[in-house]
């Protein structure tokens, strides 16, 4: 079979009505290598980068409560820095780049997605169409 390994997705694929950070970057914890009180960061196993975790809240209004968070595993040398807050706005929202997903059977024997990501970043600013002297009359026409 062609697929093998963690699966390569779009942000639009898995976020489609956009994130918002809910929760700090922090290490992912290595539970093999981690003993005595002694924390070892987990590294990934295909590219051996540090993994770092963040909460995030799916904007999906259809989603139910307990499927709006989710934890998404960032890889990167240093701790990602999230962007800044919007003003007026609760949340901050985020994208994502590089994004891979892994399906795995989760503890309750349910089908479930592991997030890893490269790039963390404020969402990208979408040009608005410029409205021209065509498009106003082509829509001034049509109503």
């Amino acid at each position: 079979m062609a697929l093998q390994g963690p699966i390569p997705v779009t942000f639009a694929m898995v976020f489609p009505h956009g994130c918002y950070i809910v929760g700090e970057v922090e290490p992912v914890k290595d539970f093999d290598a981690s003993s005595n009180g002694r924390f070892v960061q987990a590294r990934d196993k295909q590219t051996a980068e540090l993994v770092w975790q963040v909460a995030v809240m799916d904007g999906d209004p259809t989603l139910k409560p307990a499927q709006k968070t989710v934890a998404v595993k960032i890889l990167a040398p240093v701790q990602p820095v999230p962007p800044q807050p919007m003003p007026g706005l609760p949340f901050t929202p985020v994208e994502f780049h590089g994004i891979t997903v892994t399906p795995y059977v989760n503890a309750a024997g349910r089908l479930a997605f592991s997030i890893k990501v490269q790039e963390m970043h404020a969402p990208r600013q979408t040009a608005q169409p410029t409205q021209t002297a065509s498009t106003t009359k082509a829509g001034k026409e049509a109503a």
